[in-house]
């Protein structure tokens, strides 16, 4: 007679007790909820408060973050991790520095003799569009050949003034941002001493994981690190051996800017079909006026 209150009594403490446990785990995900909203406000207003002085210490993480290999390959040949970085972070500078001594400047000259002559470009384009008389196009297909030039005209007008515009914007904010002490100093010295405490960093947020999900968080932290910097690395890679090829292959044939063309098709070739649809028109372009 006395089991059937028992009974009742358990299913009560074990109703009791699930509640609690659901209103225990509601009352956490909240405070998640929270602490993920107030983390991103903060690190949004962080971004806009600082974003006029960020890029050379972003640089300098992600040079980190992509050199971080070569250093751990430097020390299990055995060298230690101070002078592993020591040894990338020097011949990095040398390959930088000799950019910039040795490409720039070409770069440079052959941008400025670029803008200079594209006002001359357009006025040839269009002189040839105009000297073209396509009667069949009318004749075969119906189009008038006067409507067809006026708007190859208006076209090439467009573009000349959305390239100018692009190229302007370009380099205003370019120099703007990029400054020869932030690419010589600040990004060197971030990296530097990103790089020669990378893994302990990564050991202390590691740290802050739940040991109940450290192997799940390892997991996701893991494919999602192999699958970045493996397109980063191998897009990267493409980009600069087709800059390379284009601007080397432009250049034996004789074409104007071909170093400045081949290196701009090269370097937006992460774009599916852009990269050398843009490289075939400025090429064709440059070489027939």
């Amino acid at each position: 007679m006395t089991k059937a209150p028992l009974r009742t009594s358990e299913t009560e403490a074990a109703a009791i007790e699930a509640a609690a446990a659901d209103i225990a785990a509601s009352a956490t995900f909240r405070r998640q909820i929270f602490f993920w909203l107030a983390g991103a406000a903060l690190l949004a207003l962080f971004l806009y408060v600082f974003s006029a002085i960020l890029l050379p210490f972003v640089a300098g993480m992600v040079l980190a973050y992509f050199l971080d290999p070569v250093a751990d390959r430097l020390q299990r040949l055995g060298l230690s991790r101070f002078m592993a970085t020591v040894v990338i972070l020097i011949t990095f500078l040398i390959v930088l520095v000799l950019a910039f001594v040795i490409l720039i400047p070409v770069l440079a000259t052959q941008m400025a003799d670029f803008a200079g002559k594209l006002p001359e470009y357009l006025t040839r384009l269009q002189s040839l569009i105009t000297s073209f008389d396509p009667k069949w196009l009318e004749q075969k297909f119906g189009v008038n050949a006067n409507s067809l030039r006026d708007g190859l005209n208006s076209l090439l007008t467009s573009g000349f003034g959305f390239v100018t515009t692009v190229f302007t914007s370009l380099w205003s904010s370019g120099m703007a941002l990029v400054s020869v002490v932030s690419l010589f100093v600040v990004t060197p010295v971030v990296a530097f001493y990103m790089l020669l405490d990378w893994d302990r960093m990564v050991a202390v947020i590691d740290g802050w994981v739940p040991r109940d999900n450290v192997q799940t968080v390892r997991a996701i932290a893991r494919d999602i690190n192999t699958a970045t910097a493996g397109f980063v690395r191998g897009q990267g890679t493409l980009c600069l051996v087709l800059g390379a090829m284009y601007a080397t292959g432009l250049t034996l044939t004789g074409l104007n800017f071909g170093i400045l063309i081949g290196l701009f098709a090269g370097l937006i070739s992460f774009i599916p079909y852009v990269g050398s649809l843009t490289g075939l028109v400025l090429a064709v372009g440059v070489a027939f006026v």
